[in-house]
């Protein structure tokens, strides 16, 4: 089970500790300062069953400034992504051939149980 953490966000951290109490090896990355590949990222877009737009935080400075009201192509997307790792959504939980966003962090049970 992997982990793409950012320890400065309460549901990250929320959703780790749920993985910890459960006693299920983890491998924590923290993606802003190890960011995932464009093919890491494409694997976890495909296993989310989303597209790479909807793993973006829309909410968040840099894309308000520089990325709302522009169409980008879901290549683009993952390009971005991969540039600008605060843009990607978190955490992310993969475990094999599934995989979750945290947000709520209870979302995390689909994969422990």
């Amino acid at each position: 089970m992997k982990i793409y953490h950012n320890p400065r966000c309460g549901k990250s951290r929320q959703t780790l500790a749920l993985i910890q109490e459960s006693g299920r090896p983890v491998e924590i990355i923290e993606y802003l300062k190890a960011p995932p590949s464009e093919s890491e990222l494409k694997e976890i877009v495909n296993l989310l069953k989303i597209q790479p737009e909807d793993l973006i935080r829309k909410k968040e400075e840099l894309f308000i400034k520089n990325c709302k009201g522009k169409r980008y192509s879901n290549d683009e997307w993952i390009k971005i992504m991969v540039e600008n790792p605060i843009l990607i959504e978190r955490p992310i939980v993969v475990d094999g051939k599934r995989a979750i966003i945290g947000r709520p962090p209870e979302n995390v049970r689909e994969l422990l149980g």
